[in-house]
Protein backbone atom coordinates (compact mmCIF):
# COMPACT_ATOMS: atom_id res chain seq x y z
CA UNK A 1 0.00 0.00 0.00
CA UNK A 2 1.10 3.09 -1.20
CA UNK A 3 -0.20 7.08 1.29
CA UNK A 4 0.60 10.36 0.69
CA UNK A 5 -0.70 13.28 2.66
CA UNK A 6 -1.82 16.94 1.09
CA UNK A 7 -2.71 20.02 2.29
CA UNK A 8 -5.66 21.39 0.20
CA UNK A 9 -4.56 24.80 -0.66
CA UNK A 10 -7.42 25.57 -3.44
CA UNK A 11 -9.71 28.58 -1.97
CA UNK A 12 -12.81 26.85 -2.08
CA UNK A 13 -11.30 23.51 -0.94
CA UNK A 14 -12.73 19.94 -2.94
CA UNK A 15 -15.61 21.02 -5.17
CA UNK A 16 -17.33 19.94 -8.42
CA UNK A 17 -14.74 20.41 -10.76
CA UNK A 18 -11.71 19.24 -8.93
CA UNK A 19 -13.57 16.12 -7.23
CA UNK A 20 -14.43 15.30 -10.99
CA UNK A 21 -10.94 15.86 -11.98
CA UNK A 22 -9.51 13.38 -8.80
CA UNK A 23 -12.36 10.70 -9.68
CA UNK A 24 -11.47 11.06 -13.43
CA UNK A 25 -7.92 10.45 -13.08
CA UNK A 26 -8.08 7.46 -10.28
CA UNK A 27 -10.57 5.22 -12.77
CA UNK A 28 -7.69 5.01 -14.75
CA UNK A 29 -5.83 2.49 -12.36
CA UNK A 30 -6.66 -0.49 -11.54
CA UNK A 31 -6.02 -0.17 -7.91
CA UNK A 32 -8.37 0.63 -4.91
CA UNK A 33 -7.64 4.07 -4.19
CA UNK A 34 -9.34 5.92 -0.85
CA UNK A 35 -9.25 9.93 0.17
CA UNK A 36 -9.37 10.35 4.10
CA UNK A 37 -10.31 13.28 5.81
CA UNK A 38 -11.74 14.32 9.53
CA UNK A 39 -11.40 10.37 10.46
CA UNK A 40 -13.70 9.52 7.29
CA UNK A 41 -12.86 6.94 4.08
CA UNK A 42 -14.24 7.01 0.55
CA UNK A 43 -13.62 5.22 -2.70
CA UNK A 44 -11.70 7.97 -4.80
CA UNK A 45 -13.45 6.69 -7.83
CA UNK A 46 -17.03 7.69 -6.53
CA UNK A 47 -17.73 11.20 -7.00
CA UNK A 48 -19.98 11.39 -4.32
CA UNK A 49 -18.14 9.95 -1.77
CA UNK A 50 -15.52 12.82 -2.56
CA UNK A 51 -18.15 15.69 -2.37
CA UNK A 52 -19.67 13.97 0.93
CA UNK A 53 -16.73 14.65 2.74
CA UNK A 54 -16.64 18.31 2.24
CA UNK A 55 -12.89 18.97 2.25
CA UNK A 56 -12.07 22.72 2.45
CA UNK A 57 -9.20 25.25 1.90
CA UNK A 58 -6.54 24.26 4.74
CA UNK A 59 -7.44 20.57 4.79
CA UNK A 60 -4.96 17.58 5.20
CA UNK A 61 -6.00 14.69 3.40
CA UNK A 62 -4.33 11.53 2.87
CA UNK A 63 -4.34 9.30 -0.20
CA UNK A 64 -4.29 5.62 0.10
CA UNK A 65 -3.59 3.58 -3.00
CA UNK A 66 -3.22 -0.19 -3.38
CA UNK A 67 -3.10 -2.61 -5.91
CA UNK A 68 -1.40 -3.75 -9.08
CA UNK A 69 -0.31 -0.20 -9.91
CA UNK A 70 -0.67 1.48 -6.78
CA UNK A 71 2.00 3.91 -7.25
CA UNK A 72 1.67 4.99 -10.44
CA UNK A 73 -2.13 5.47 -9.11
CA UNK A 74 -0.61 7.59 -6.18
CA UNK A 75 1.55 9.78 -8.72
CA UNK A 76 -1.03 10.27 -11.27
CA UNK A 77 -3.69 11.56 -8.38
CA UNK A 78 -0.60 13.70 -6.72
CA UNK A 79 -0.38 14.89 -9.49
CA UNK A 80 -3.88 16.16 -10.21
CA UNK A 81 -3.85 17.38 -6.19
CA UNK A 82 -0.30 19.38 -6.73
CA UNK A 83 -1.62 21.15 -10.05
CA UNK A 84 -3.63 24.01 -7.98
CA UNK A 85 -5.59 22.08 -5.37
CA UNK A 86 -3.24 21.51 -3.11
CA UNK A 87 0.26 20.90 -1.79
Amino acid sequence: MQEQTFTITDETGIHARPATQLVNKAGQYSSDITLEYNGKSVNLKSIMGVMSLGVGKGAEVTVKAEGSDEEEALNGVAEVIKEGLGE
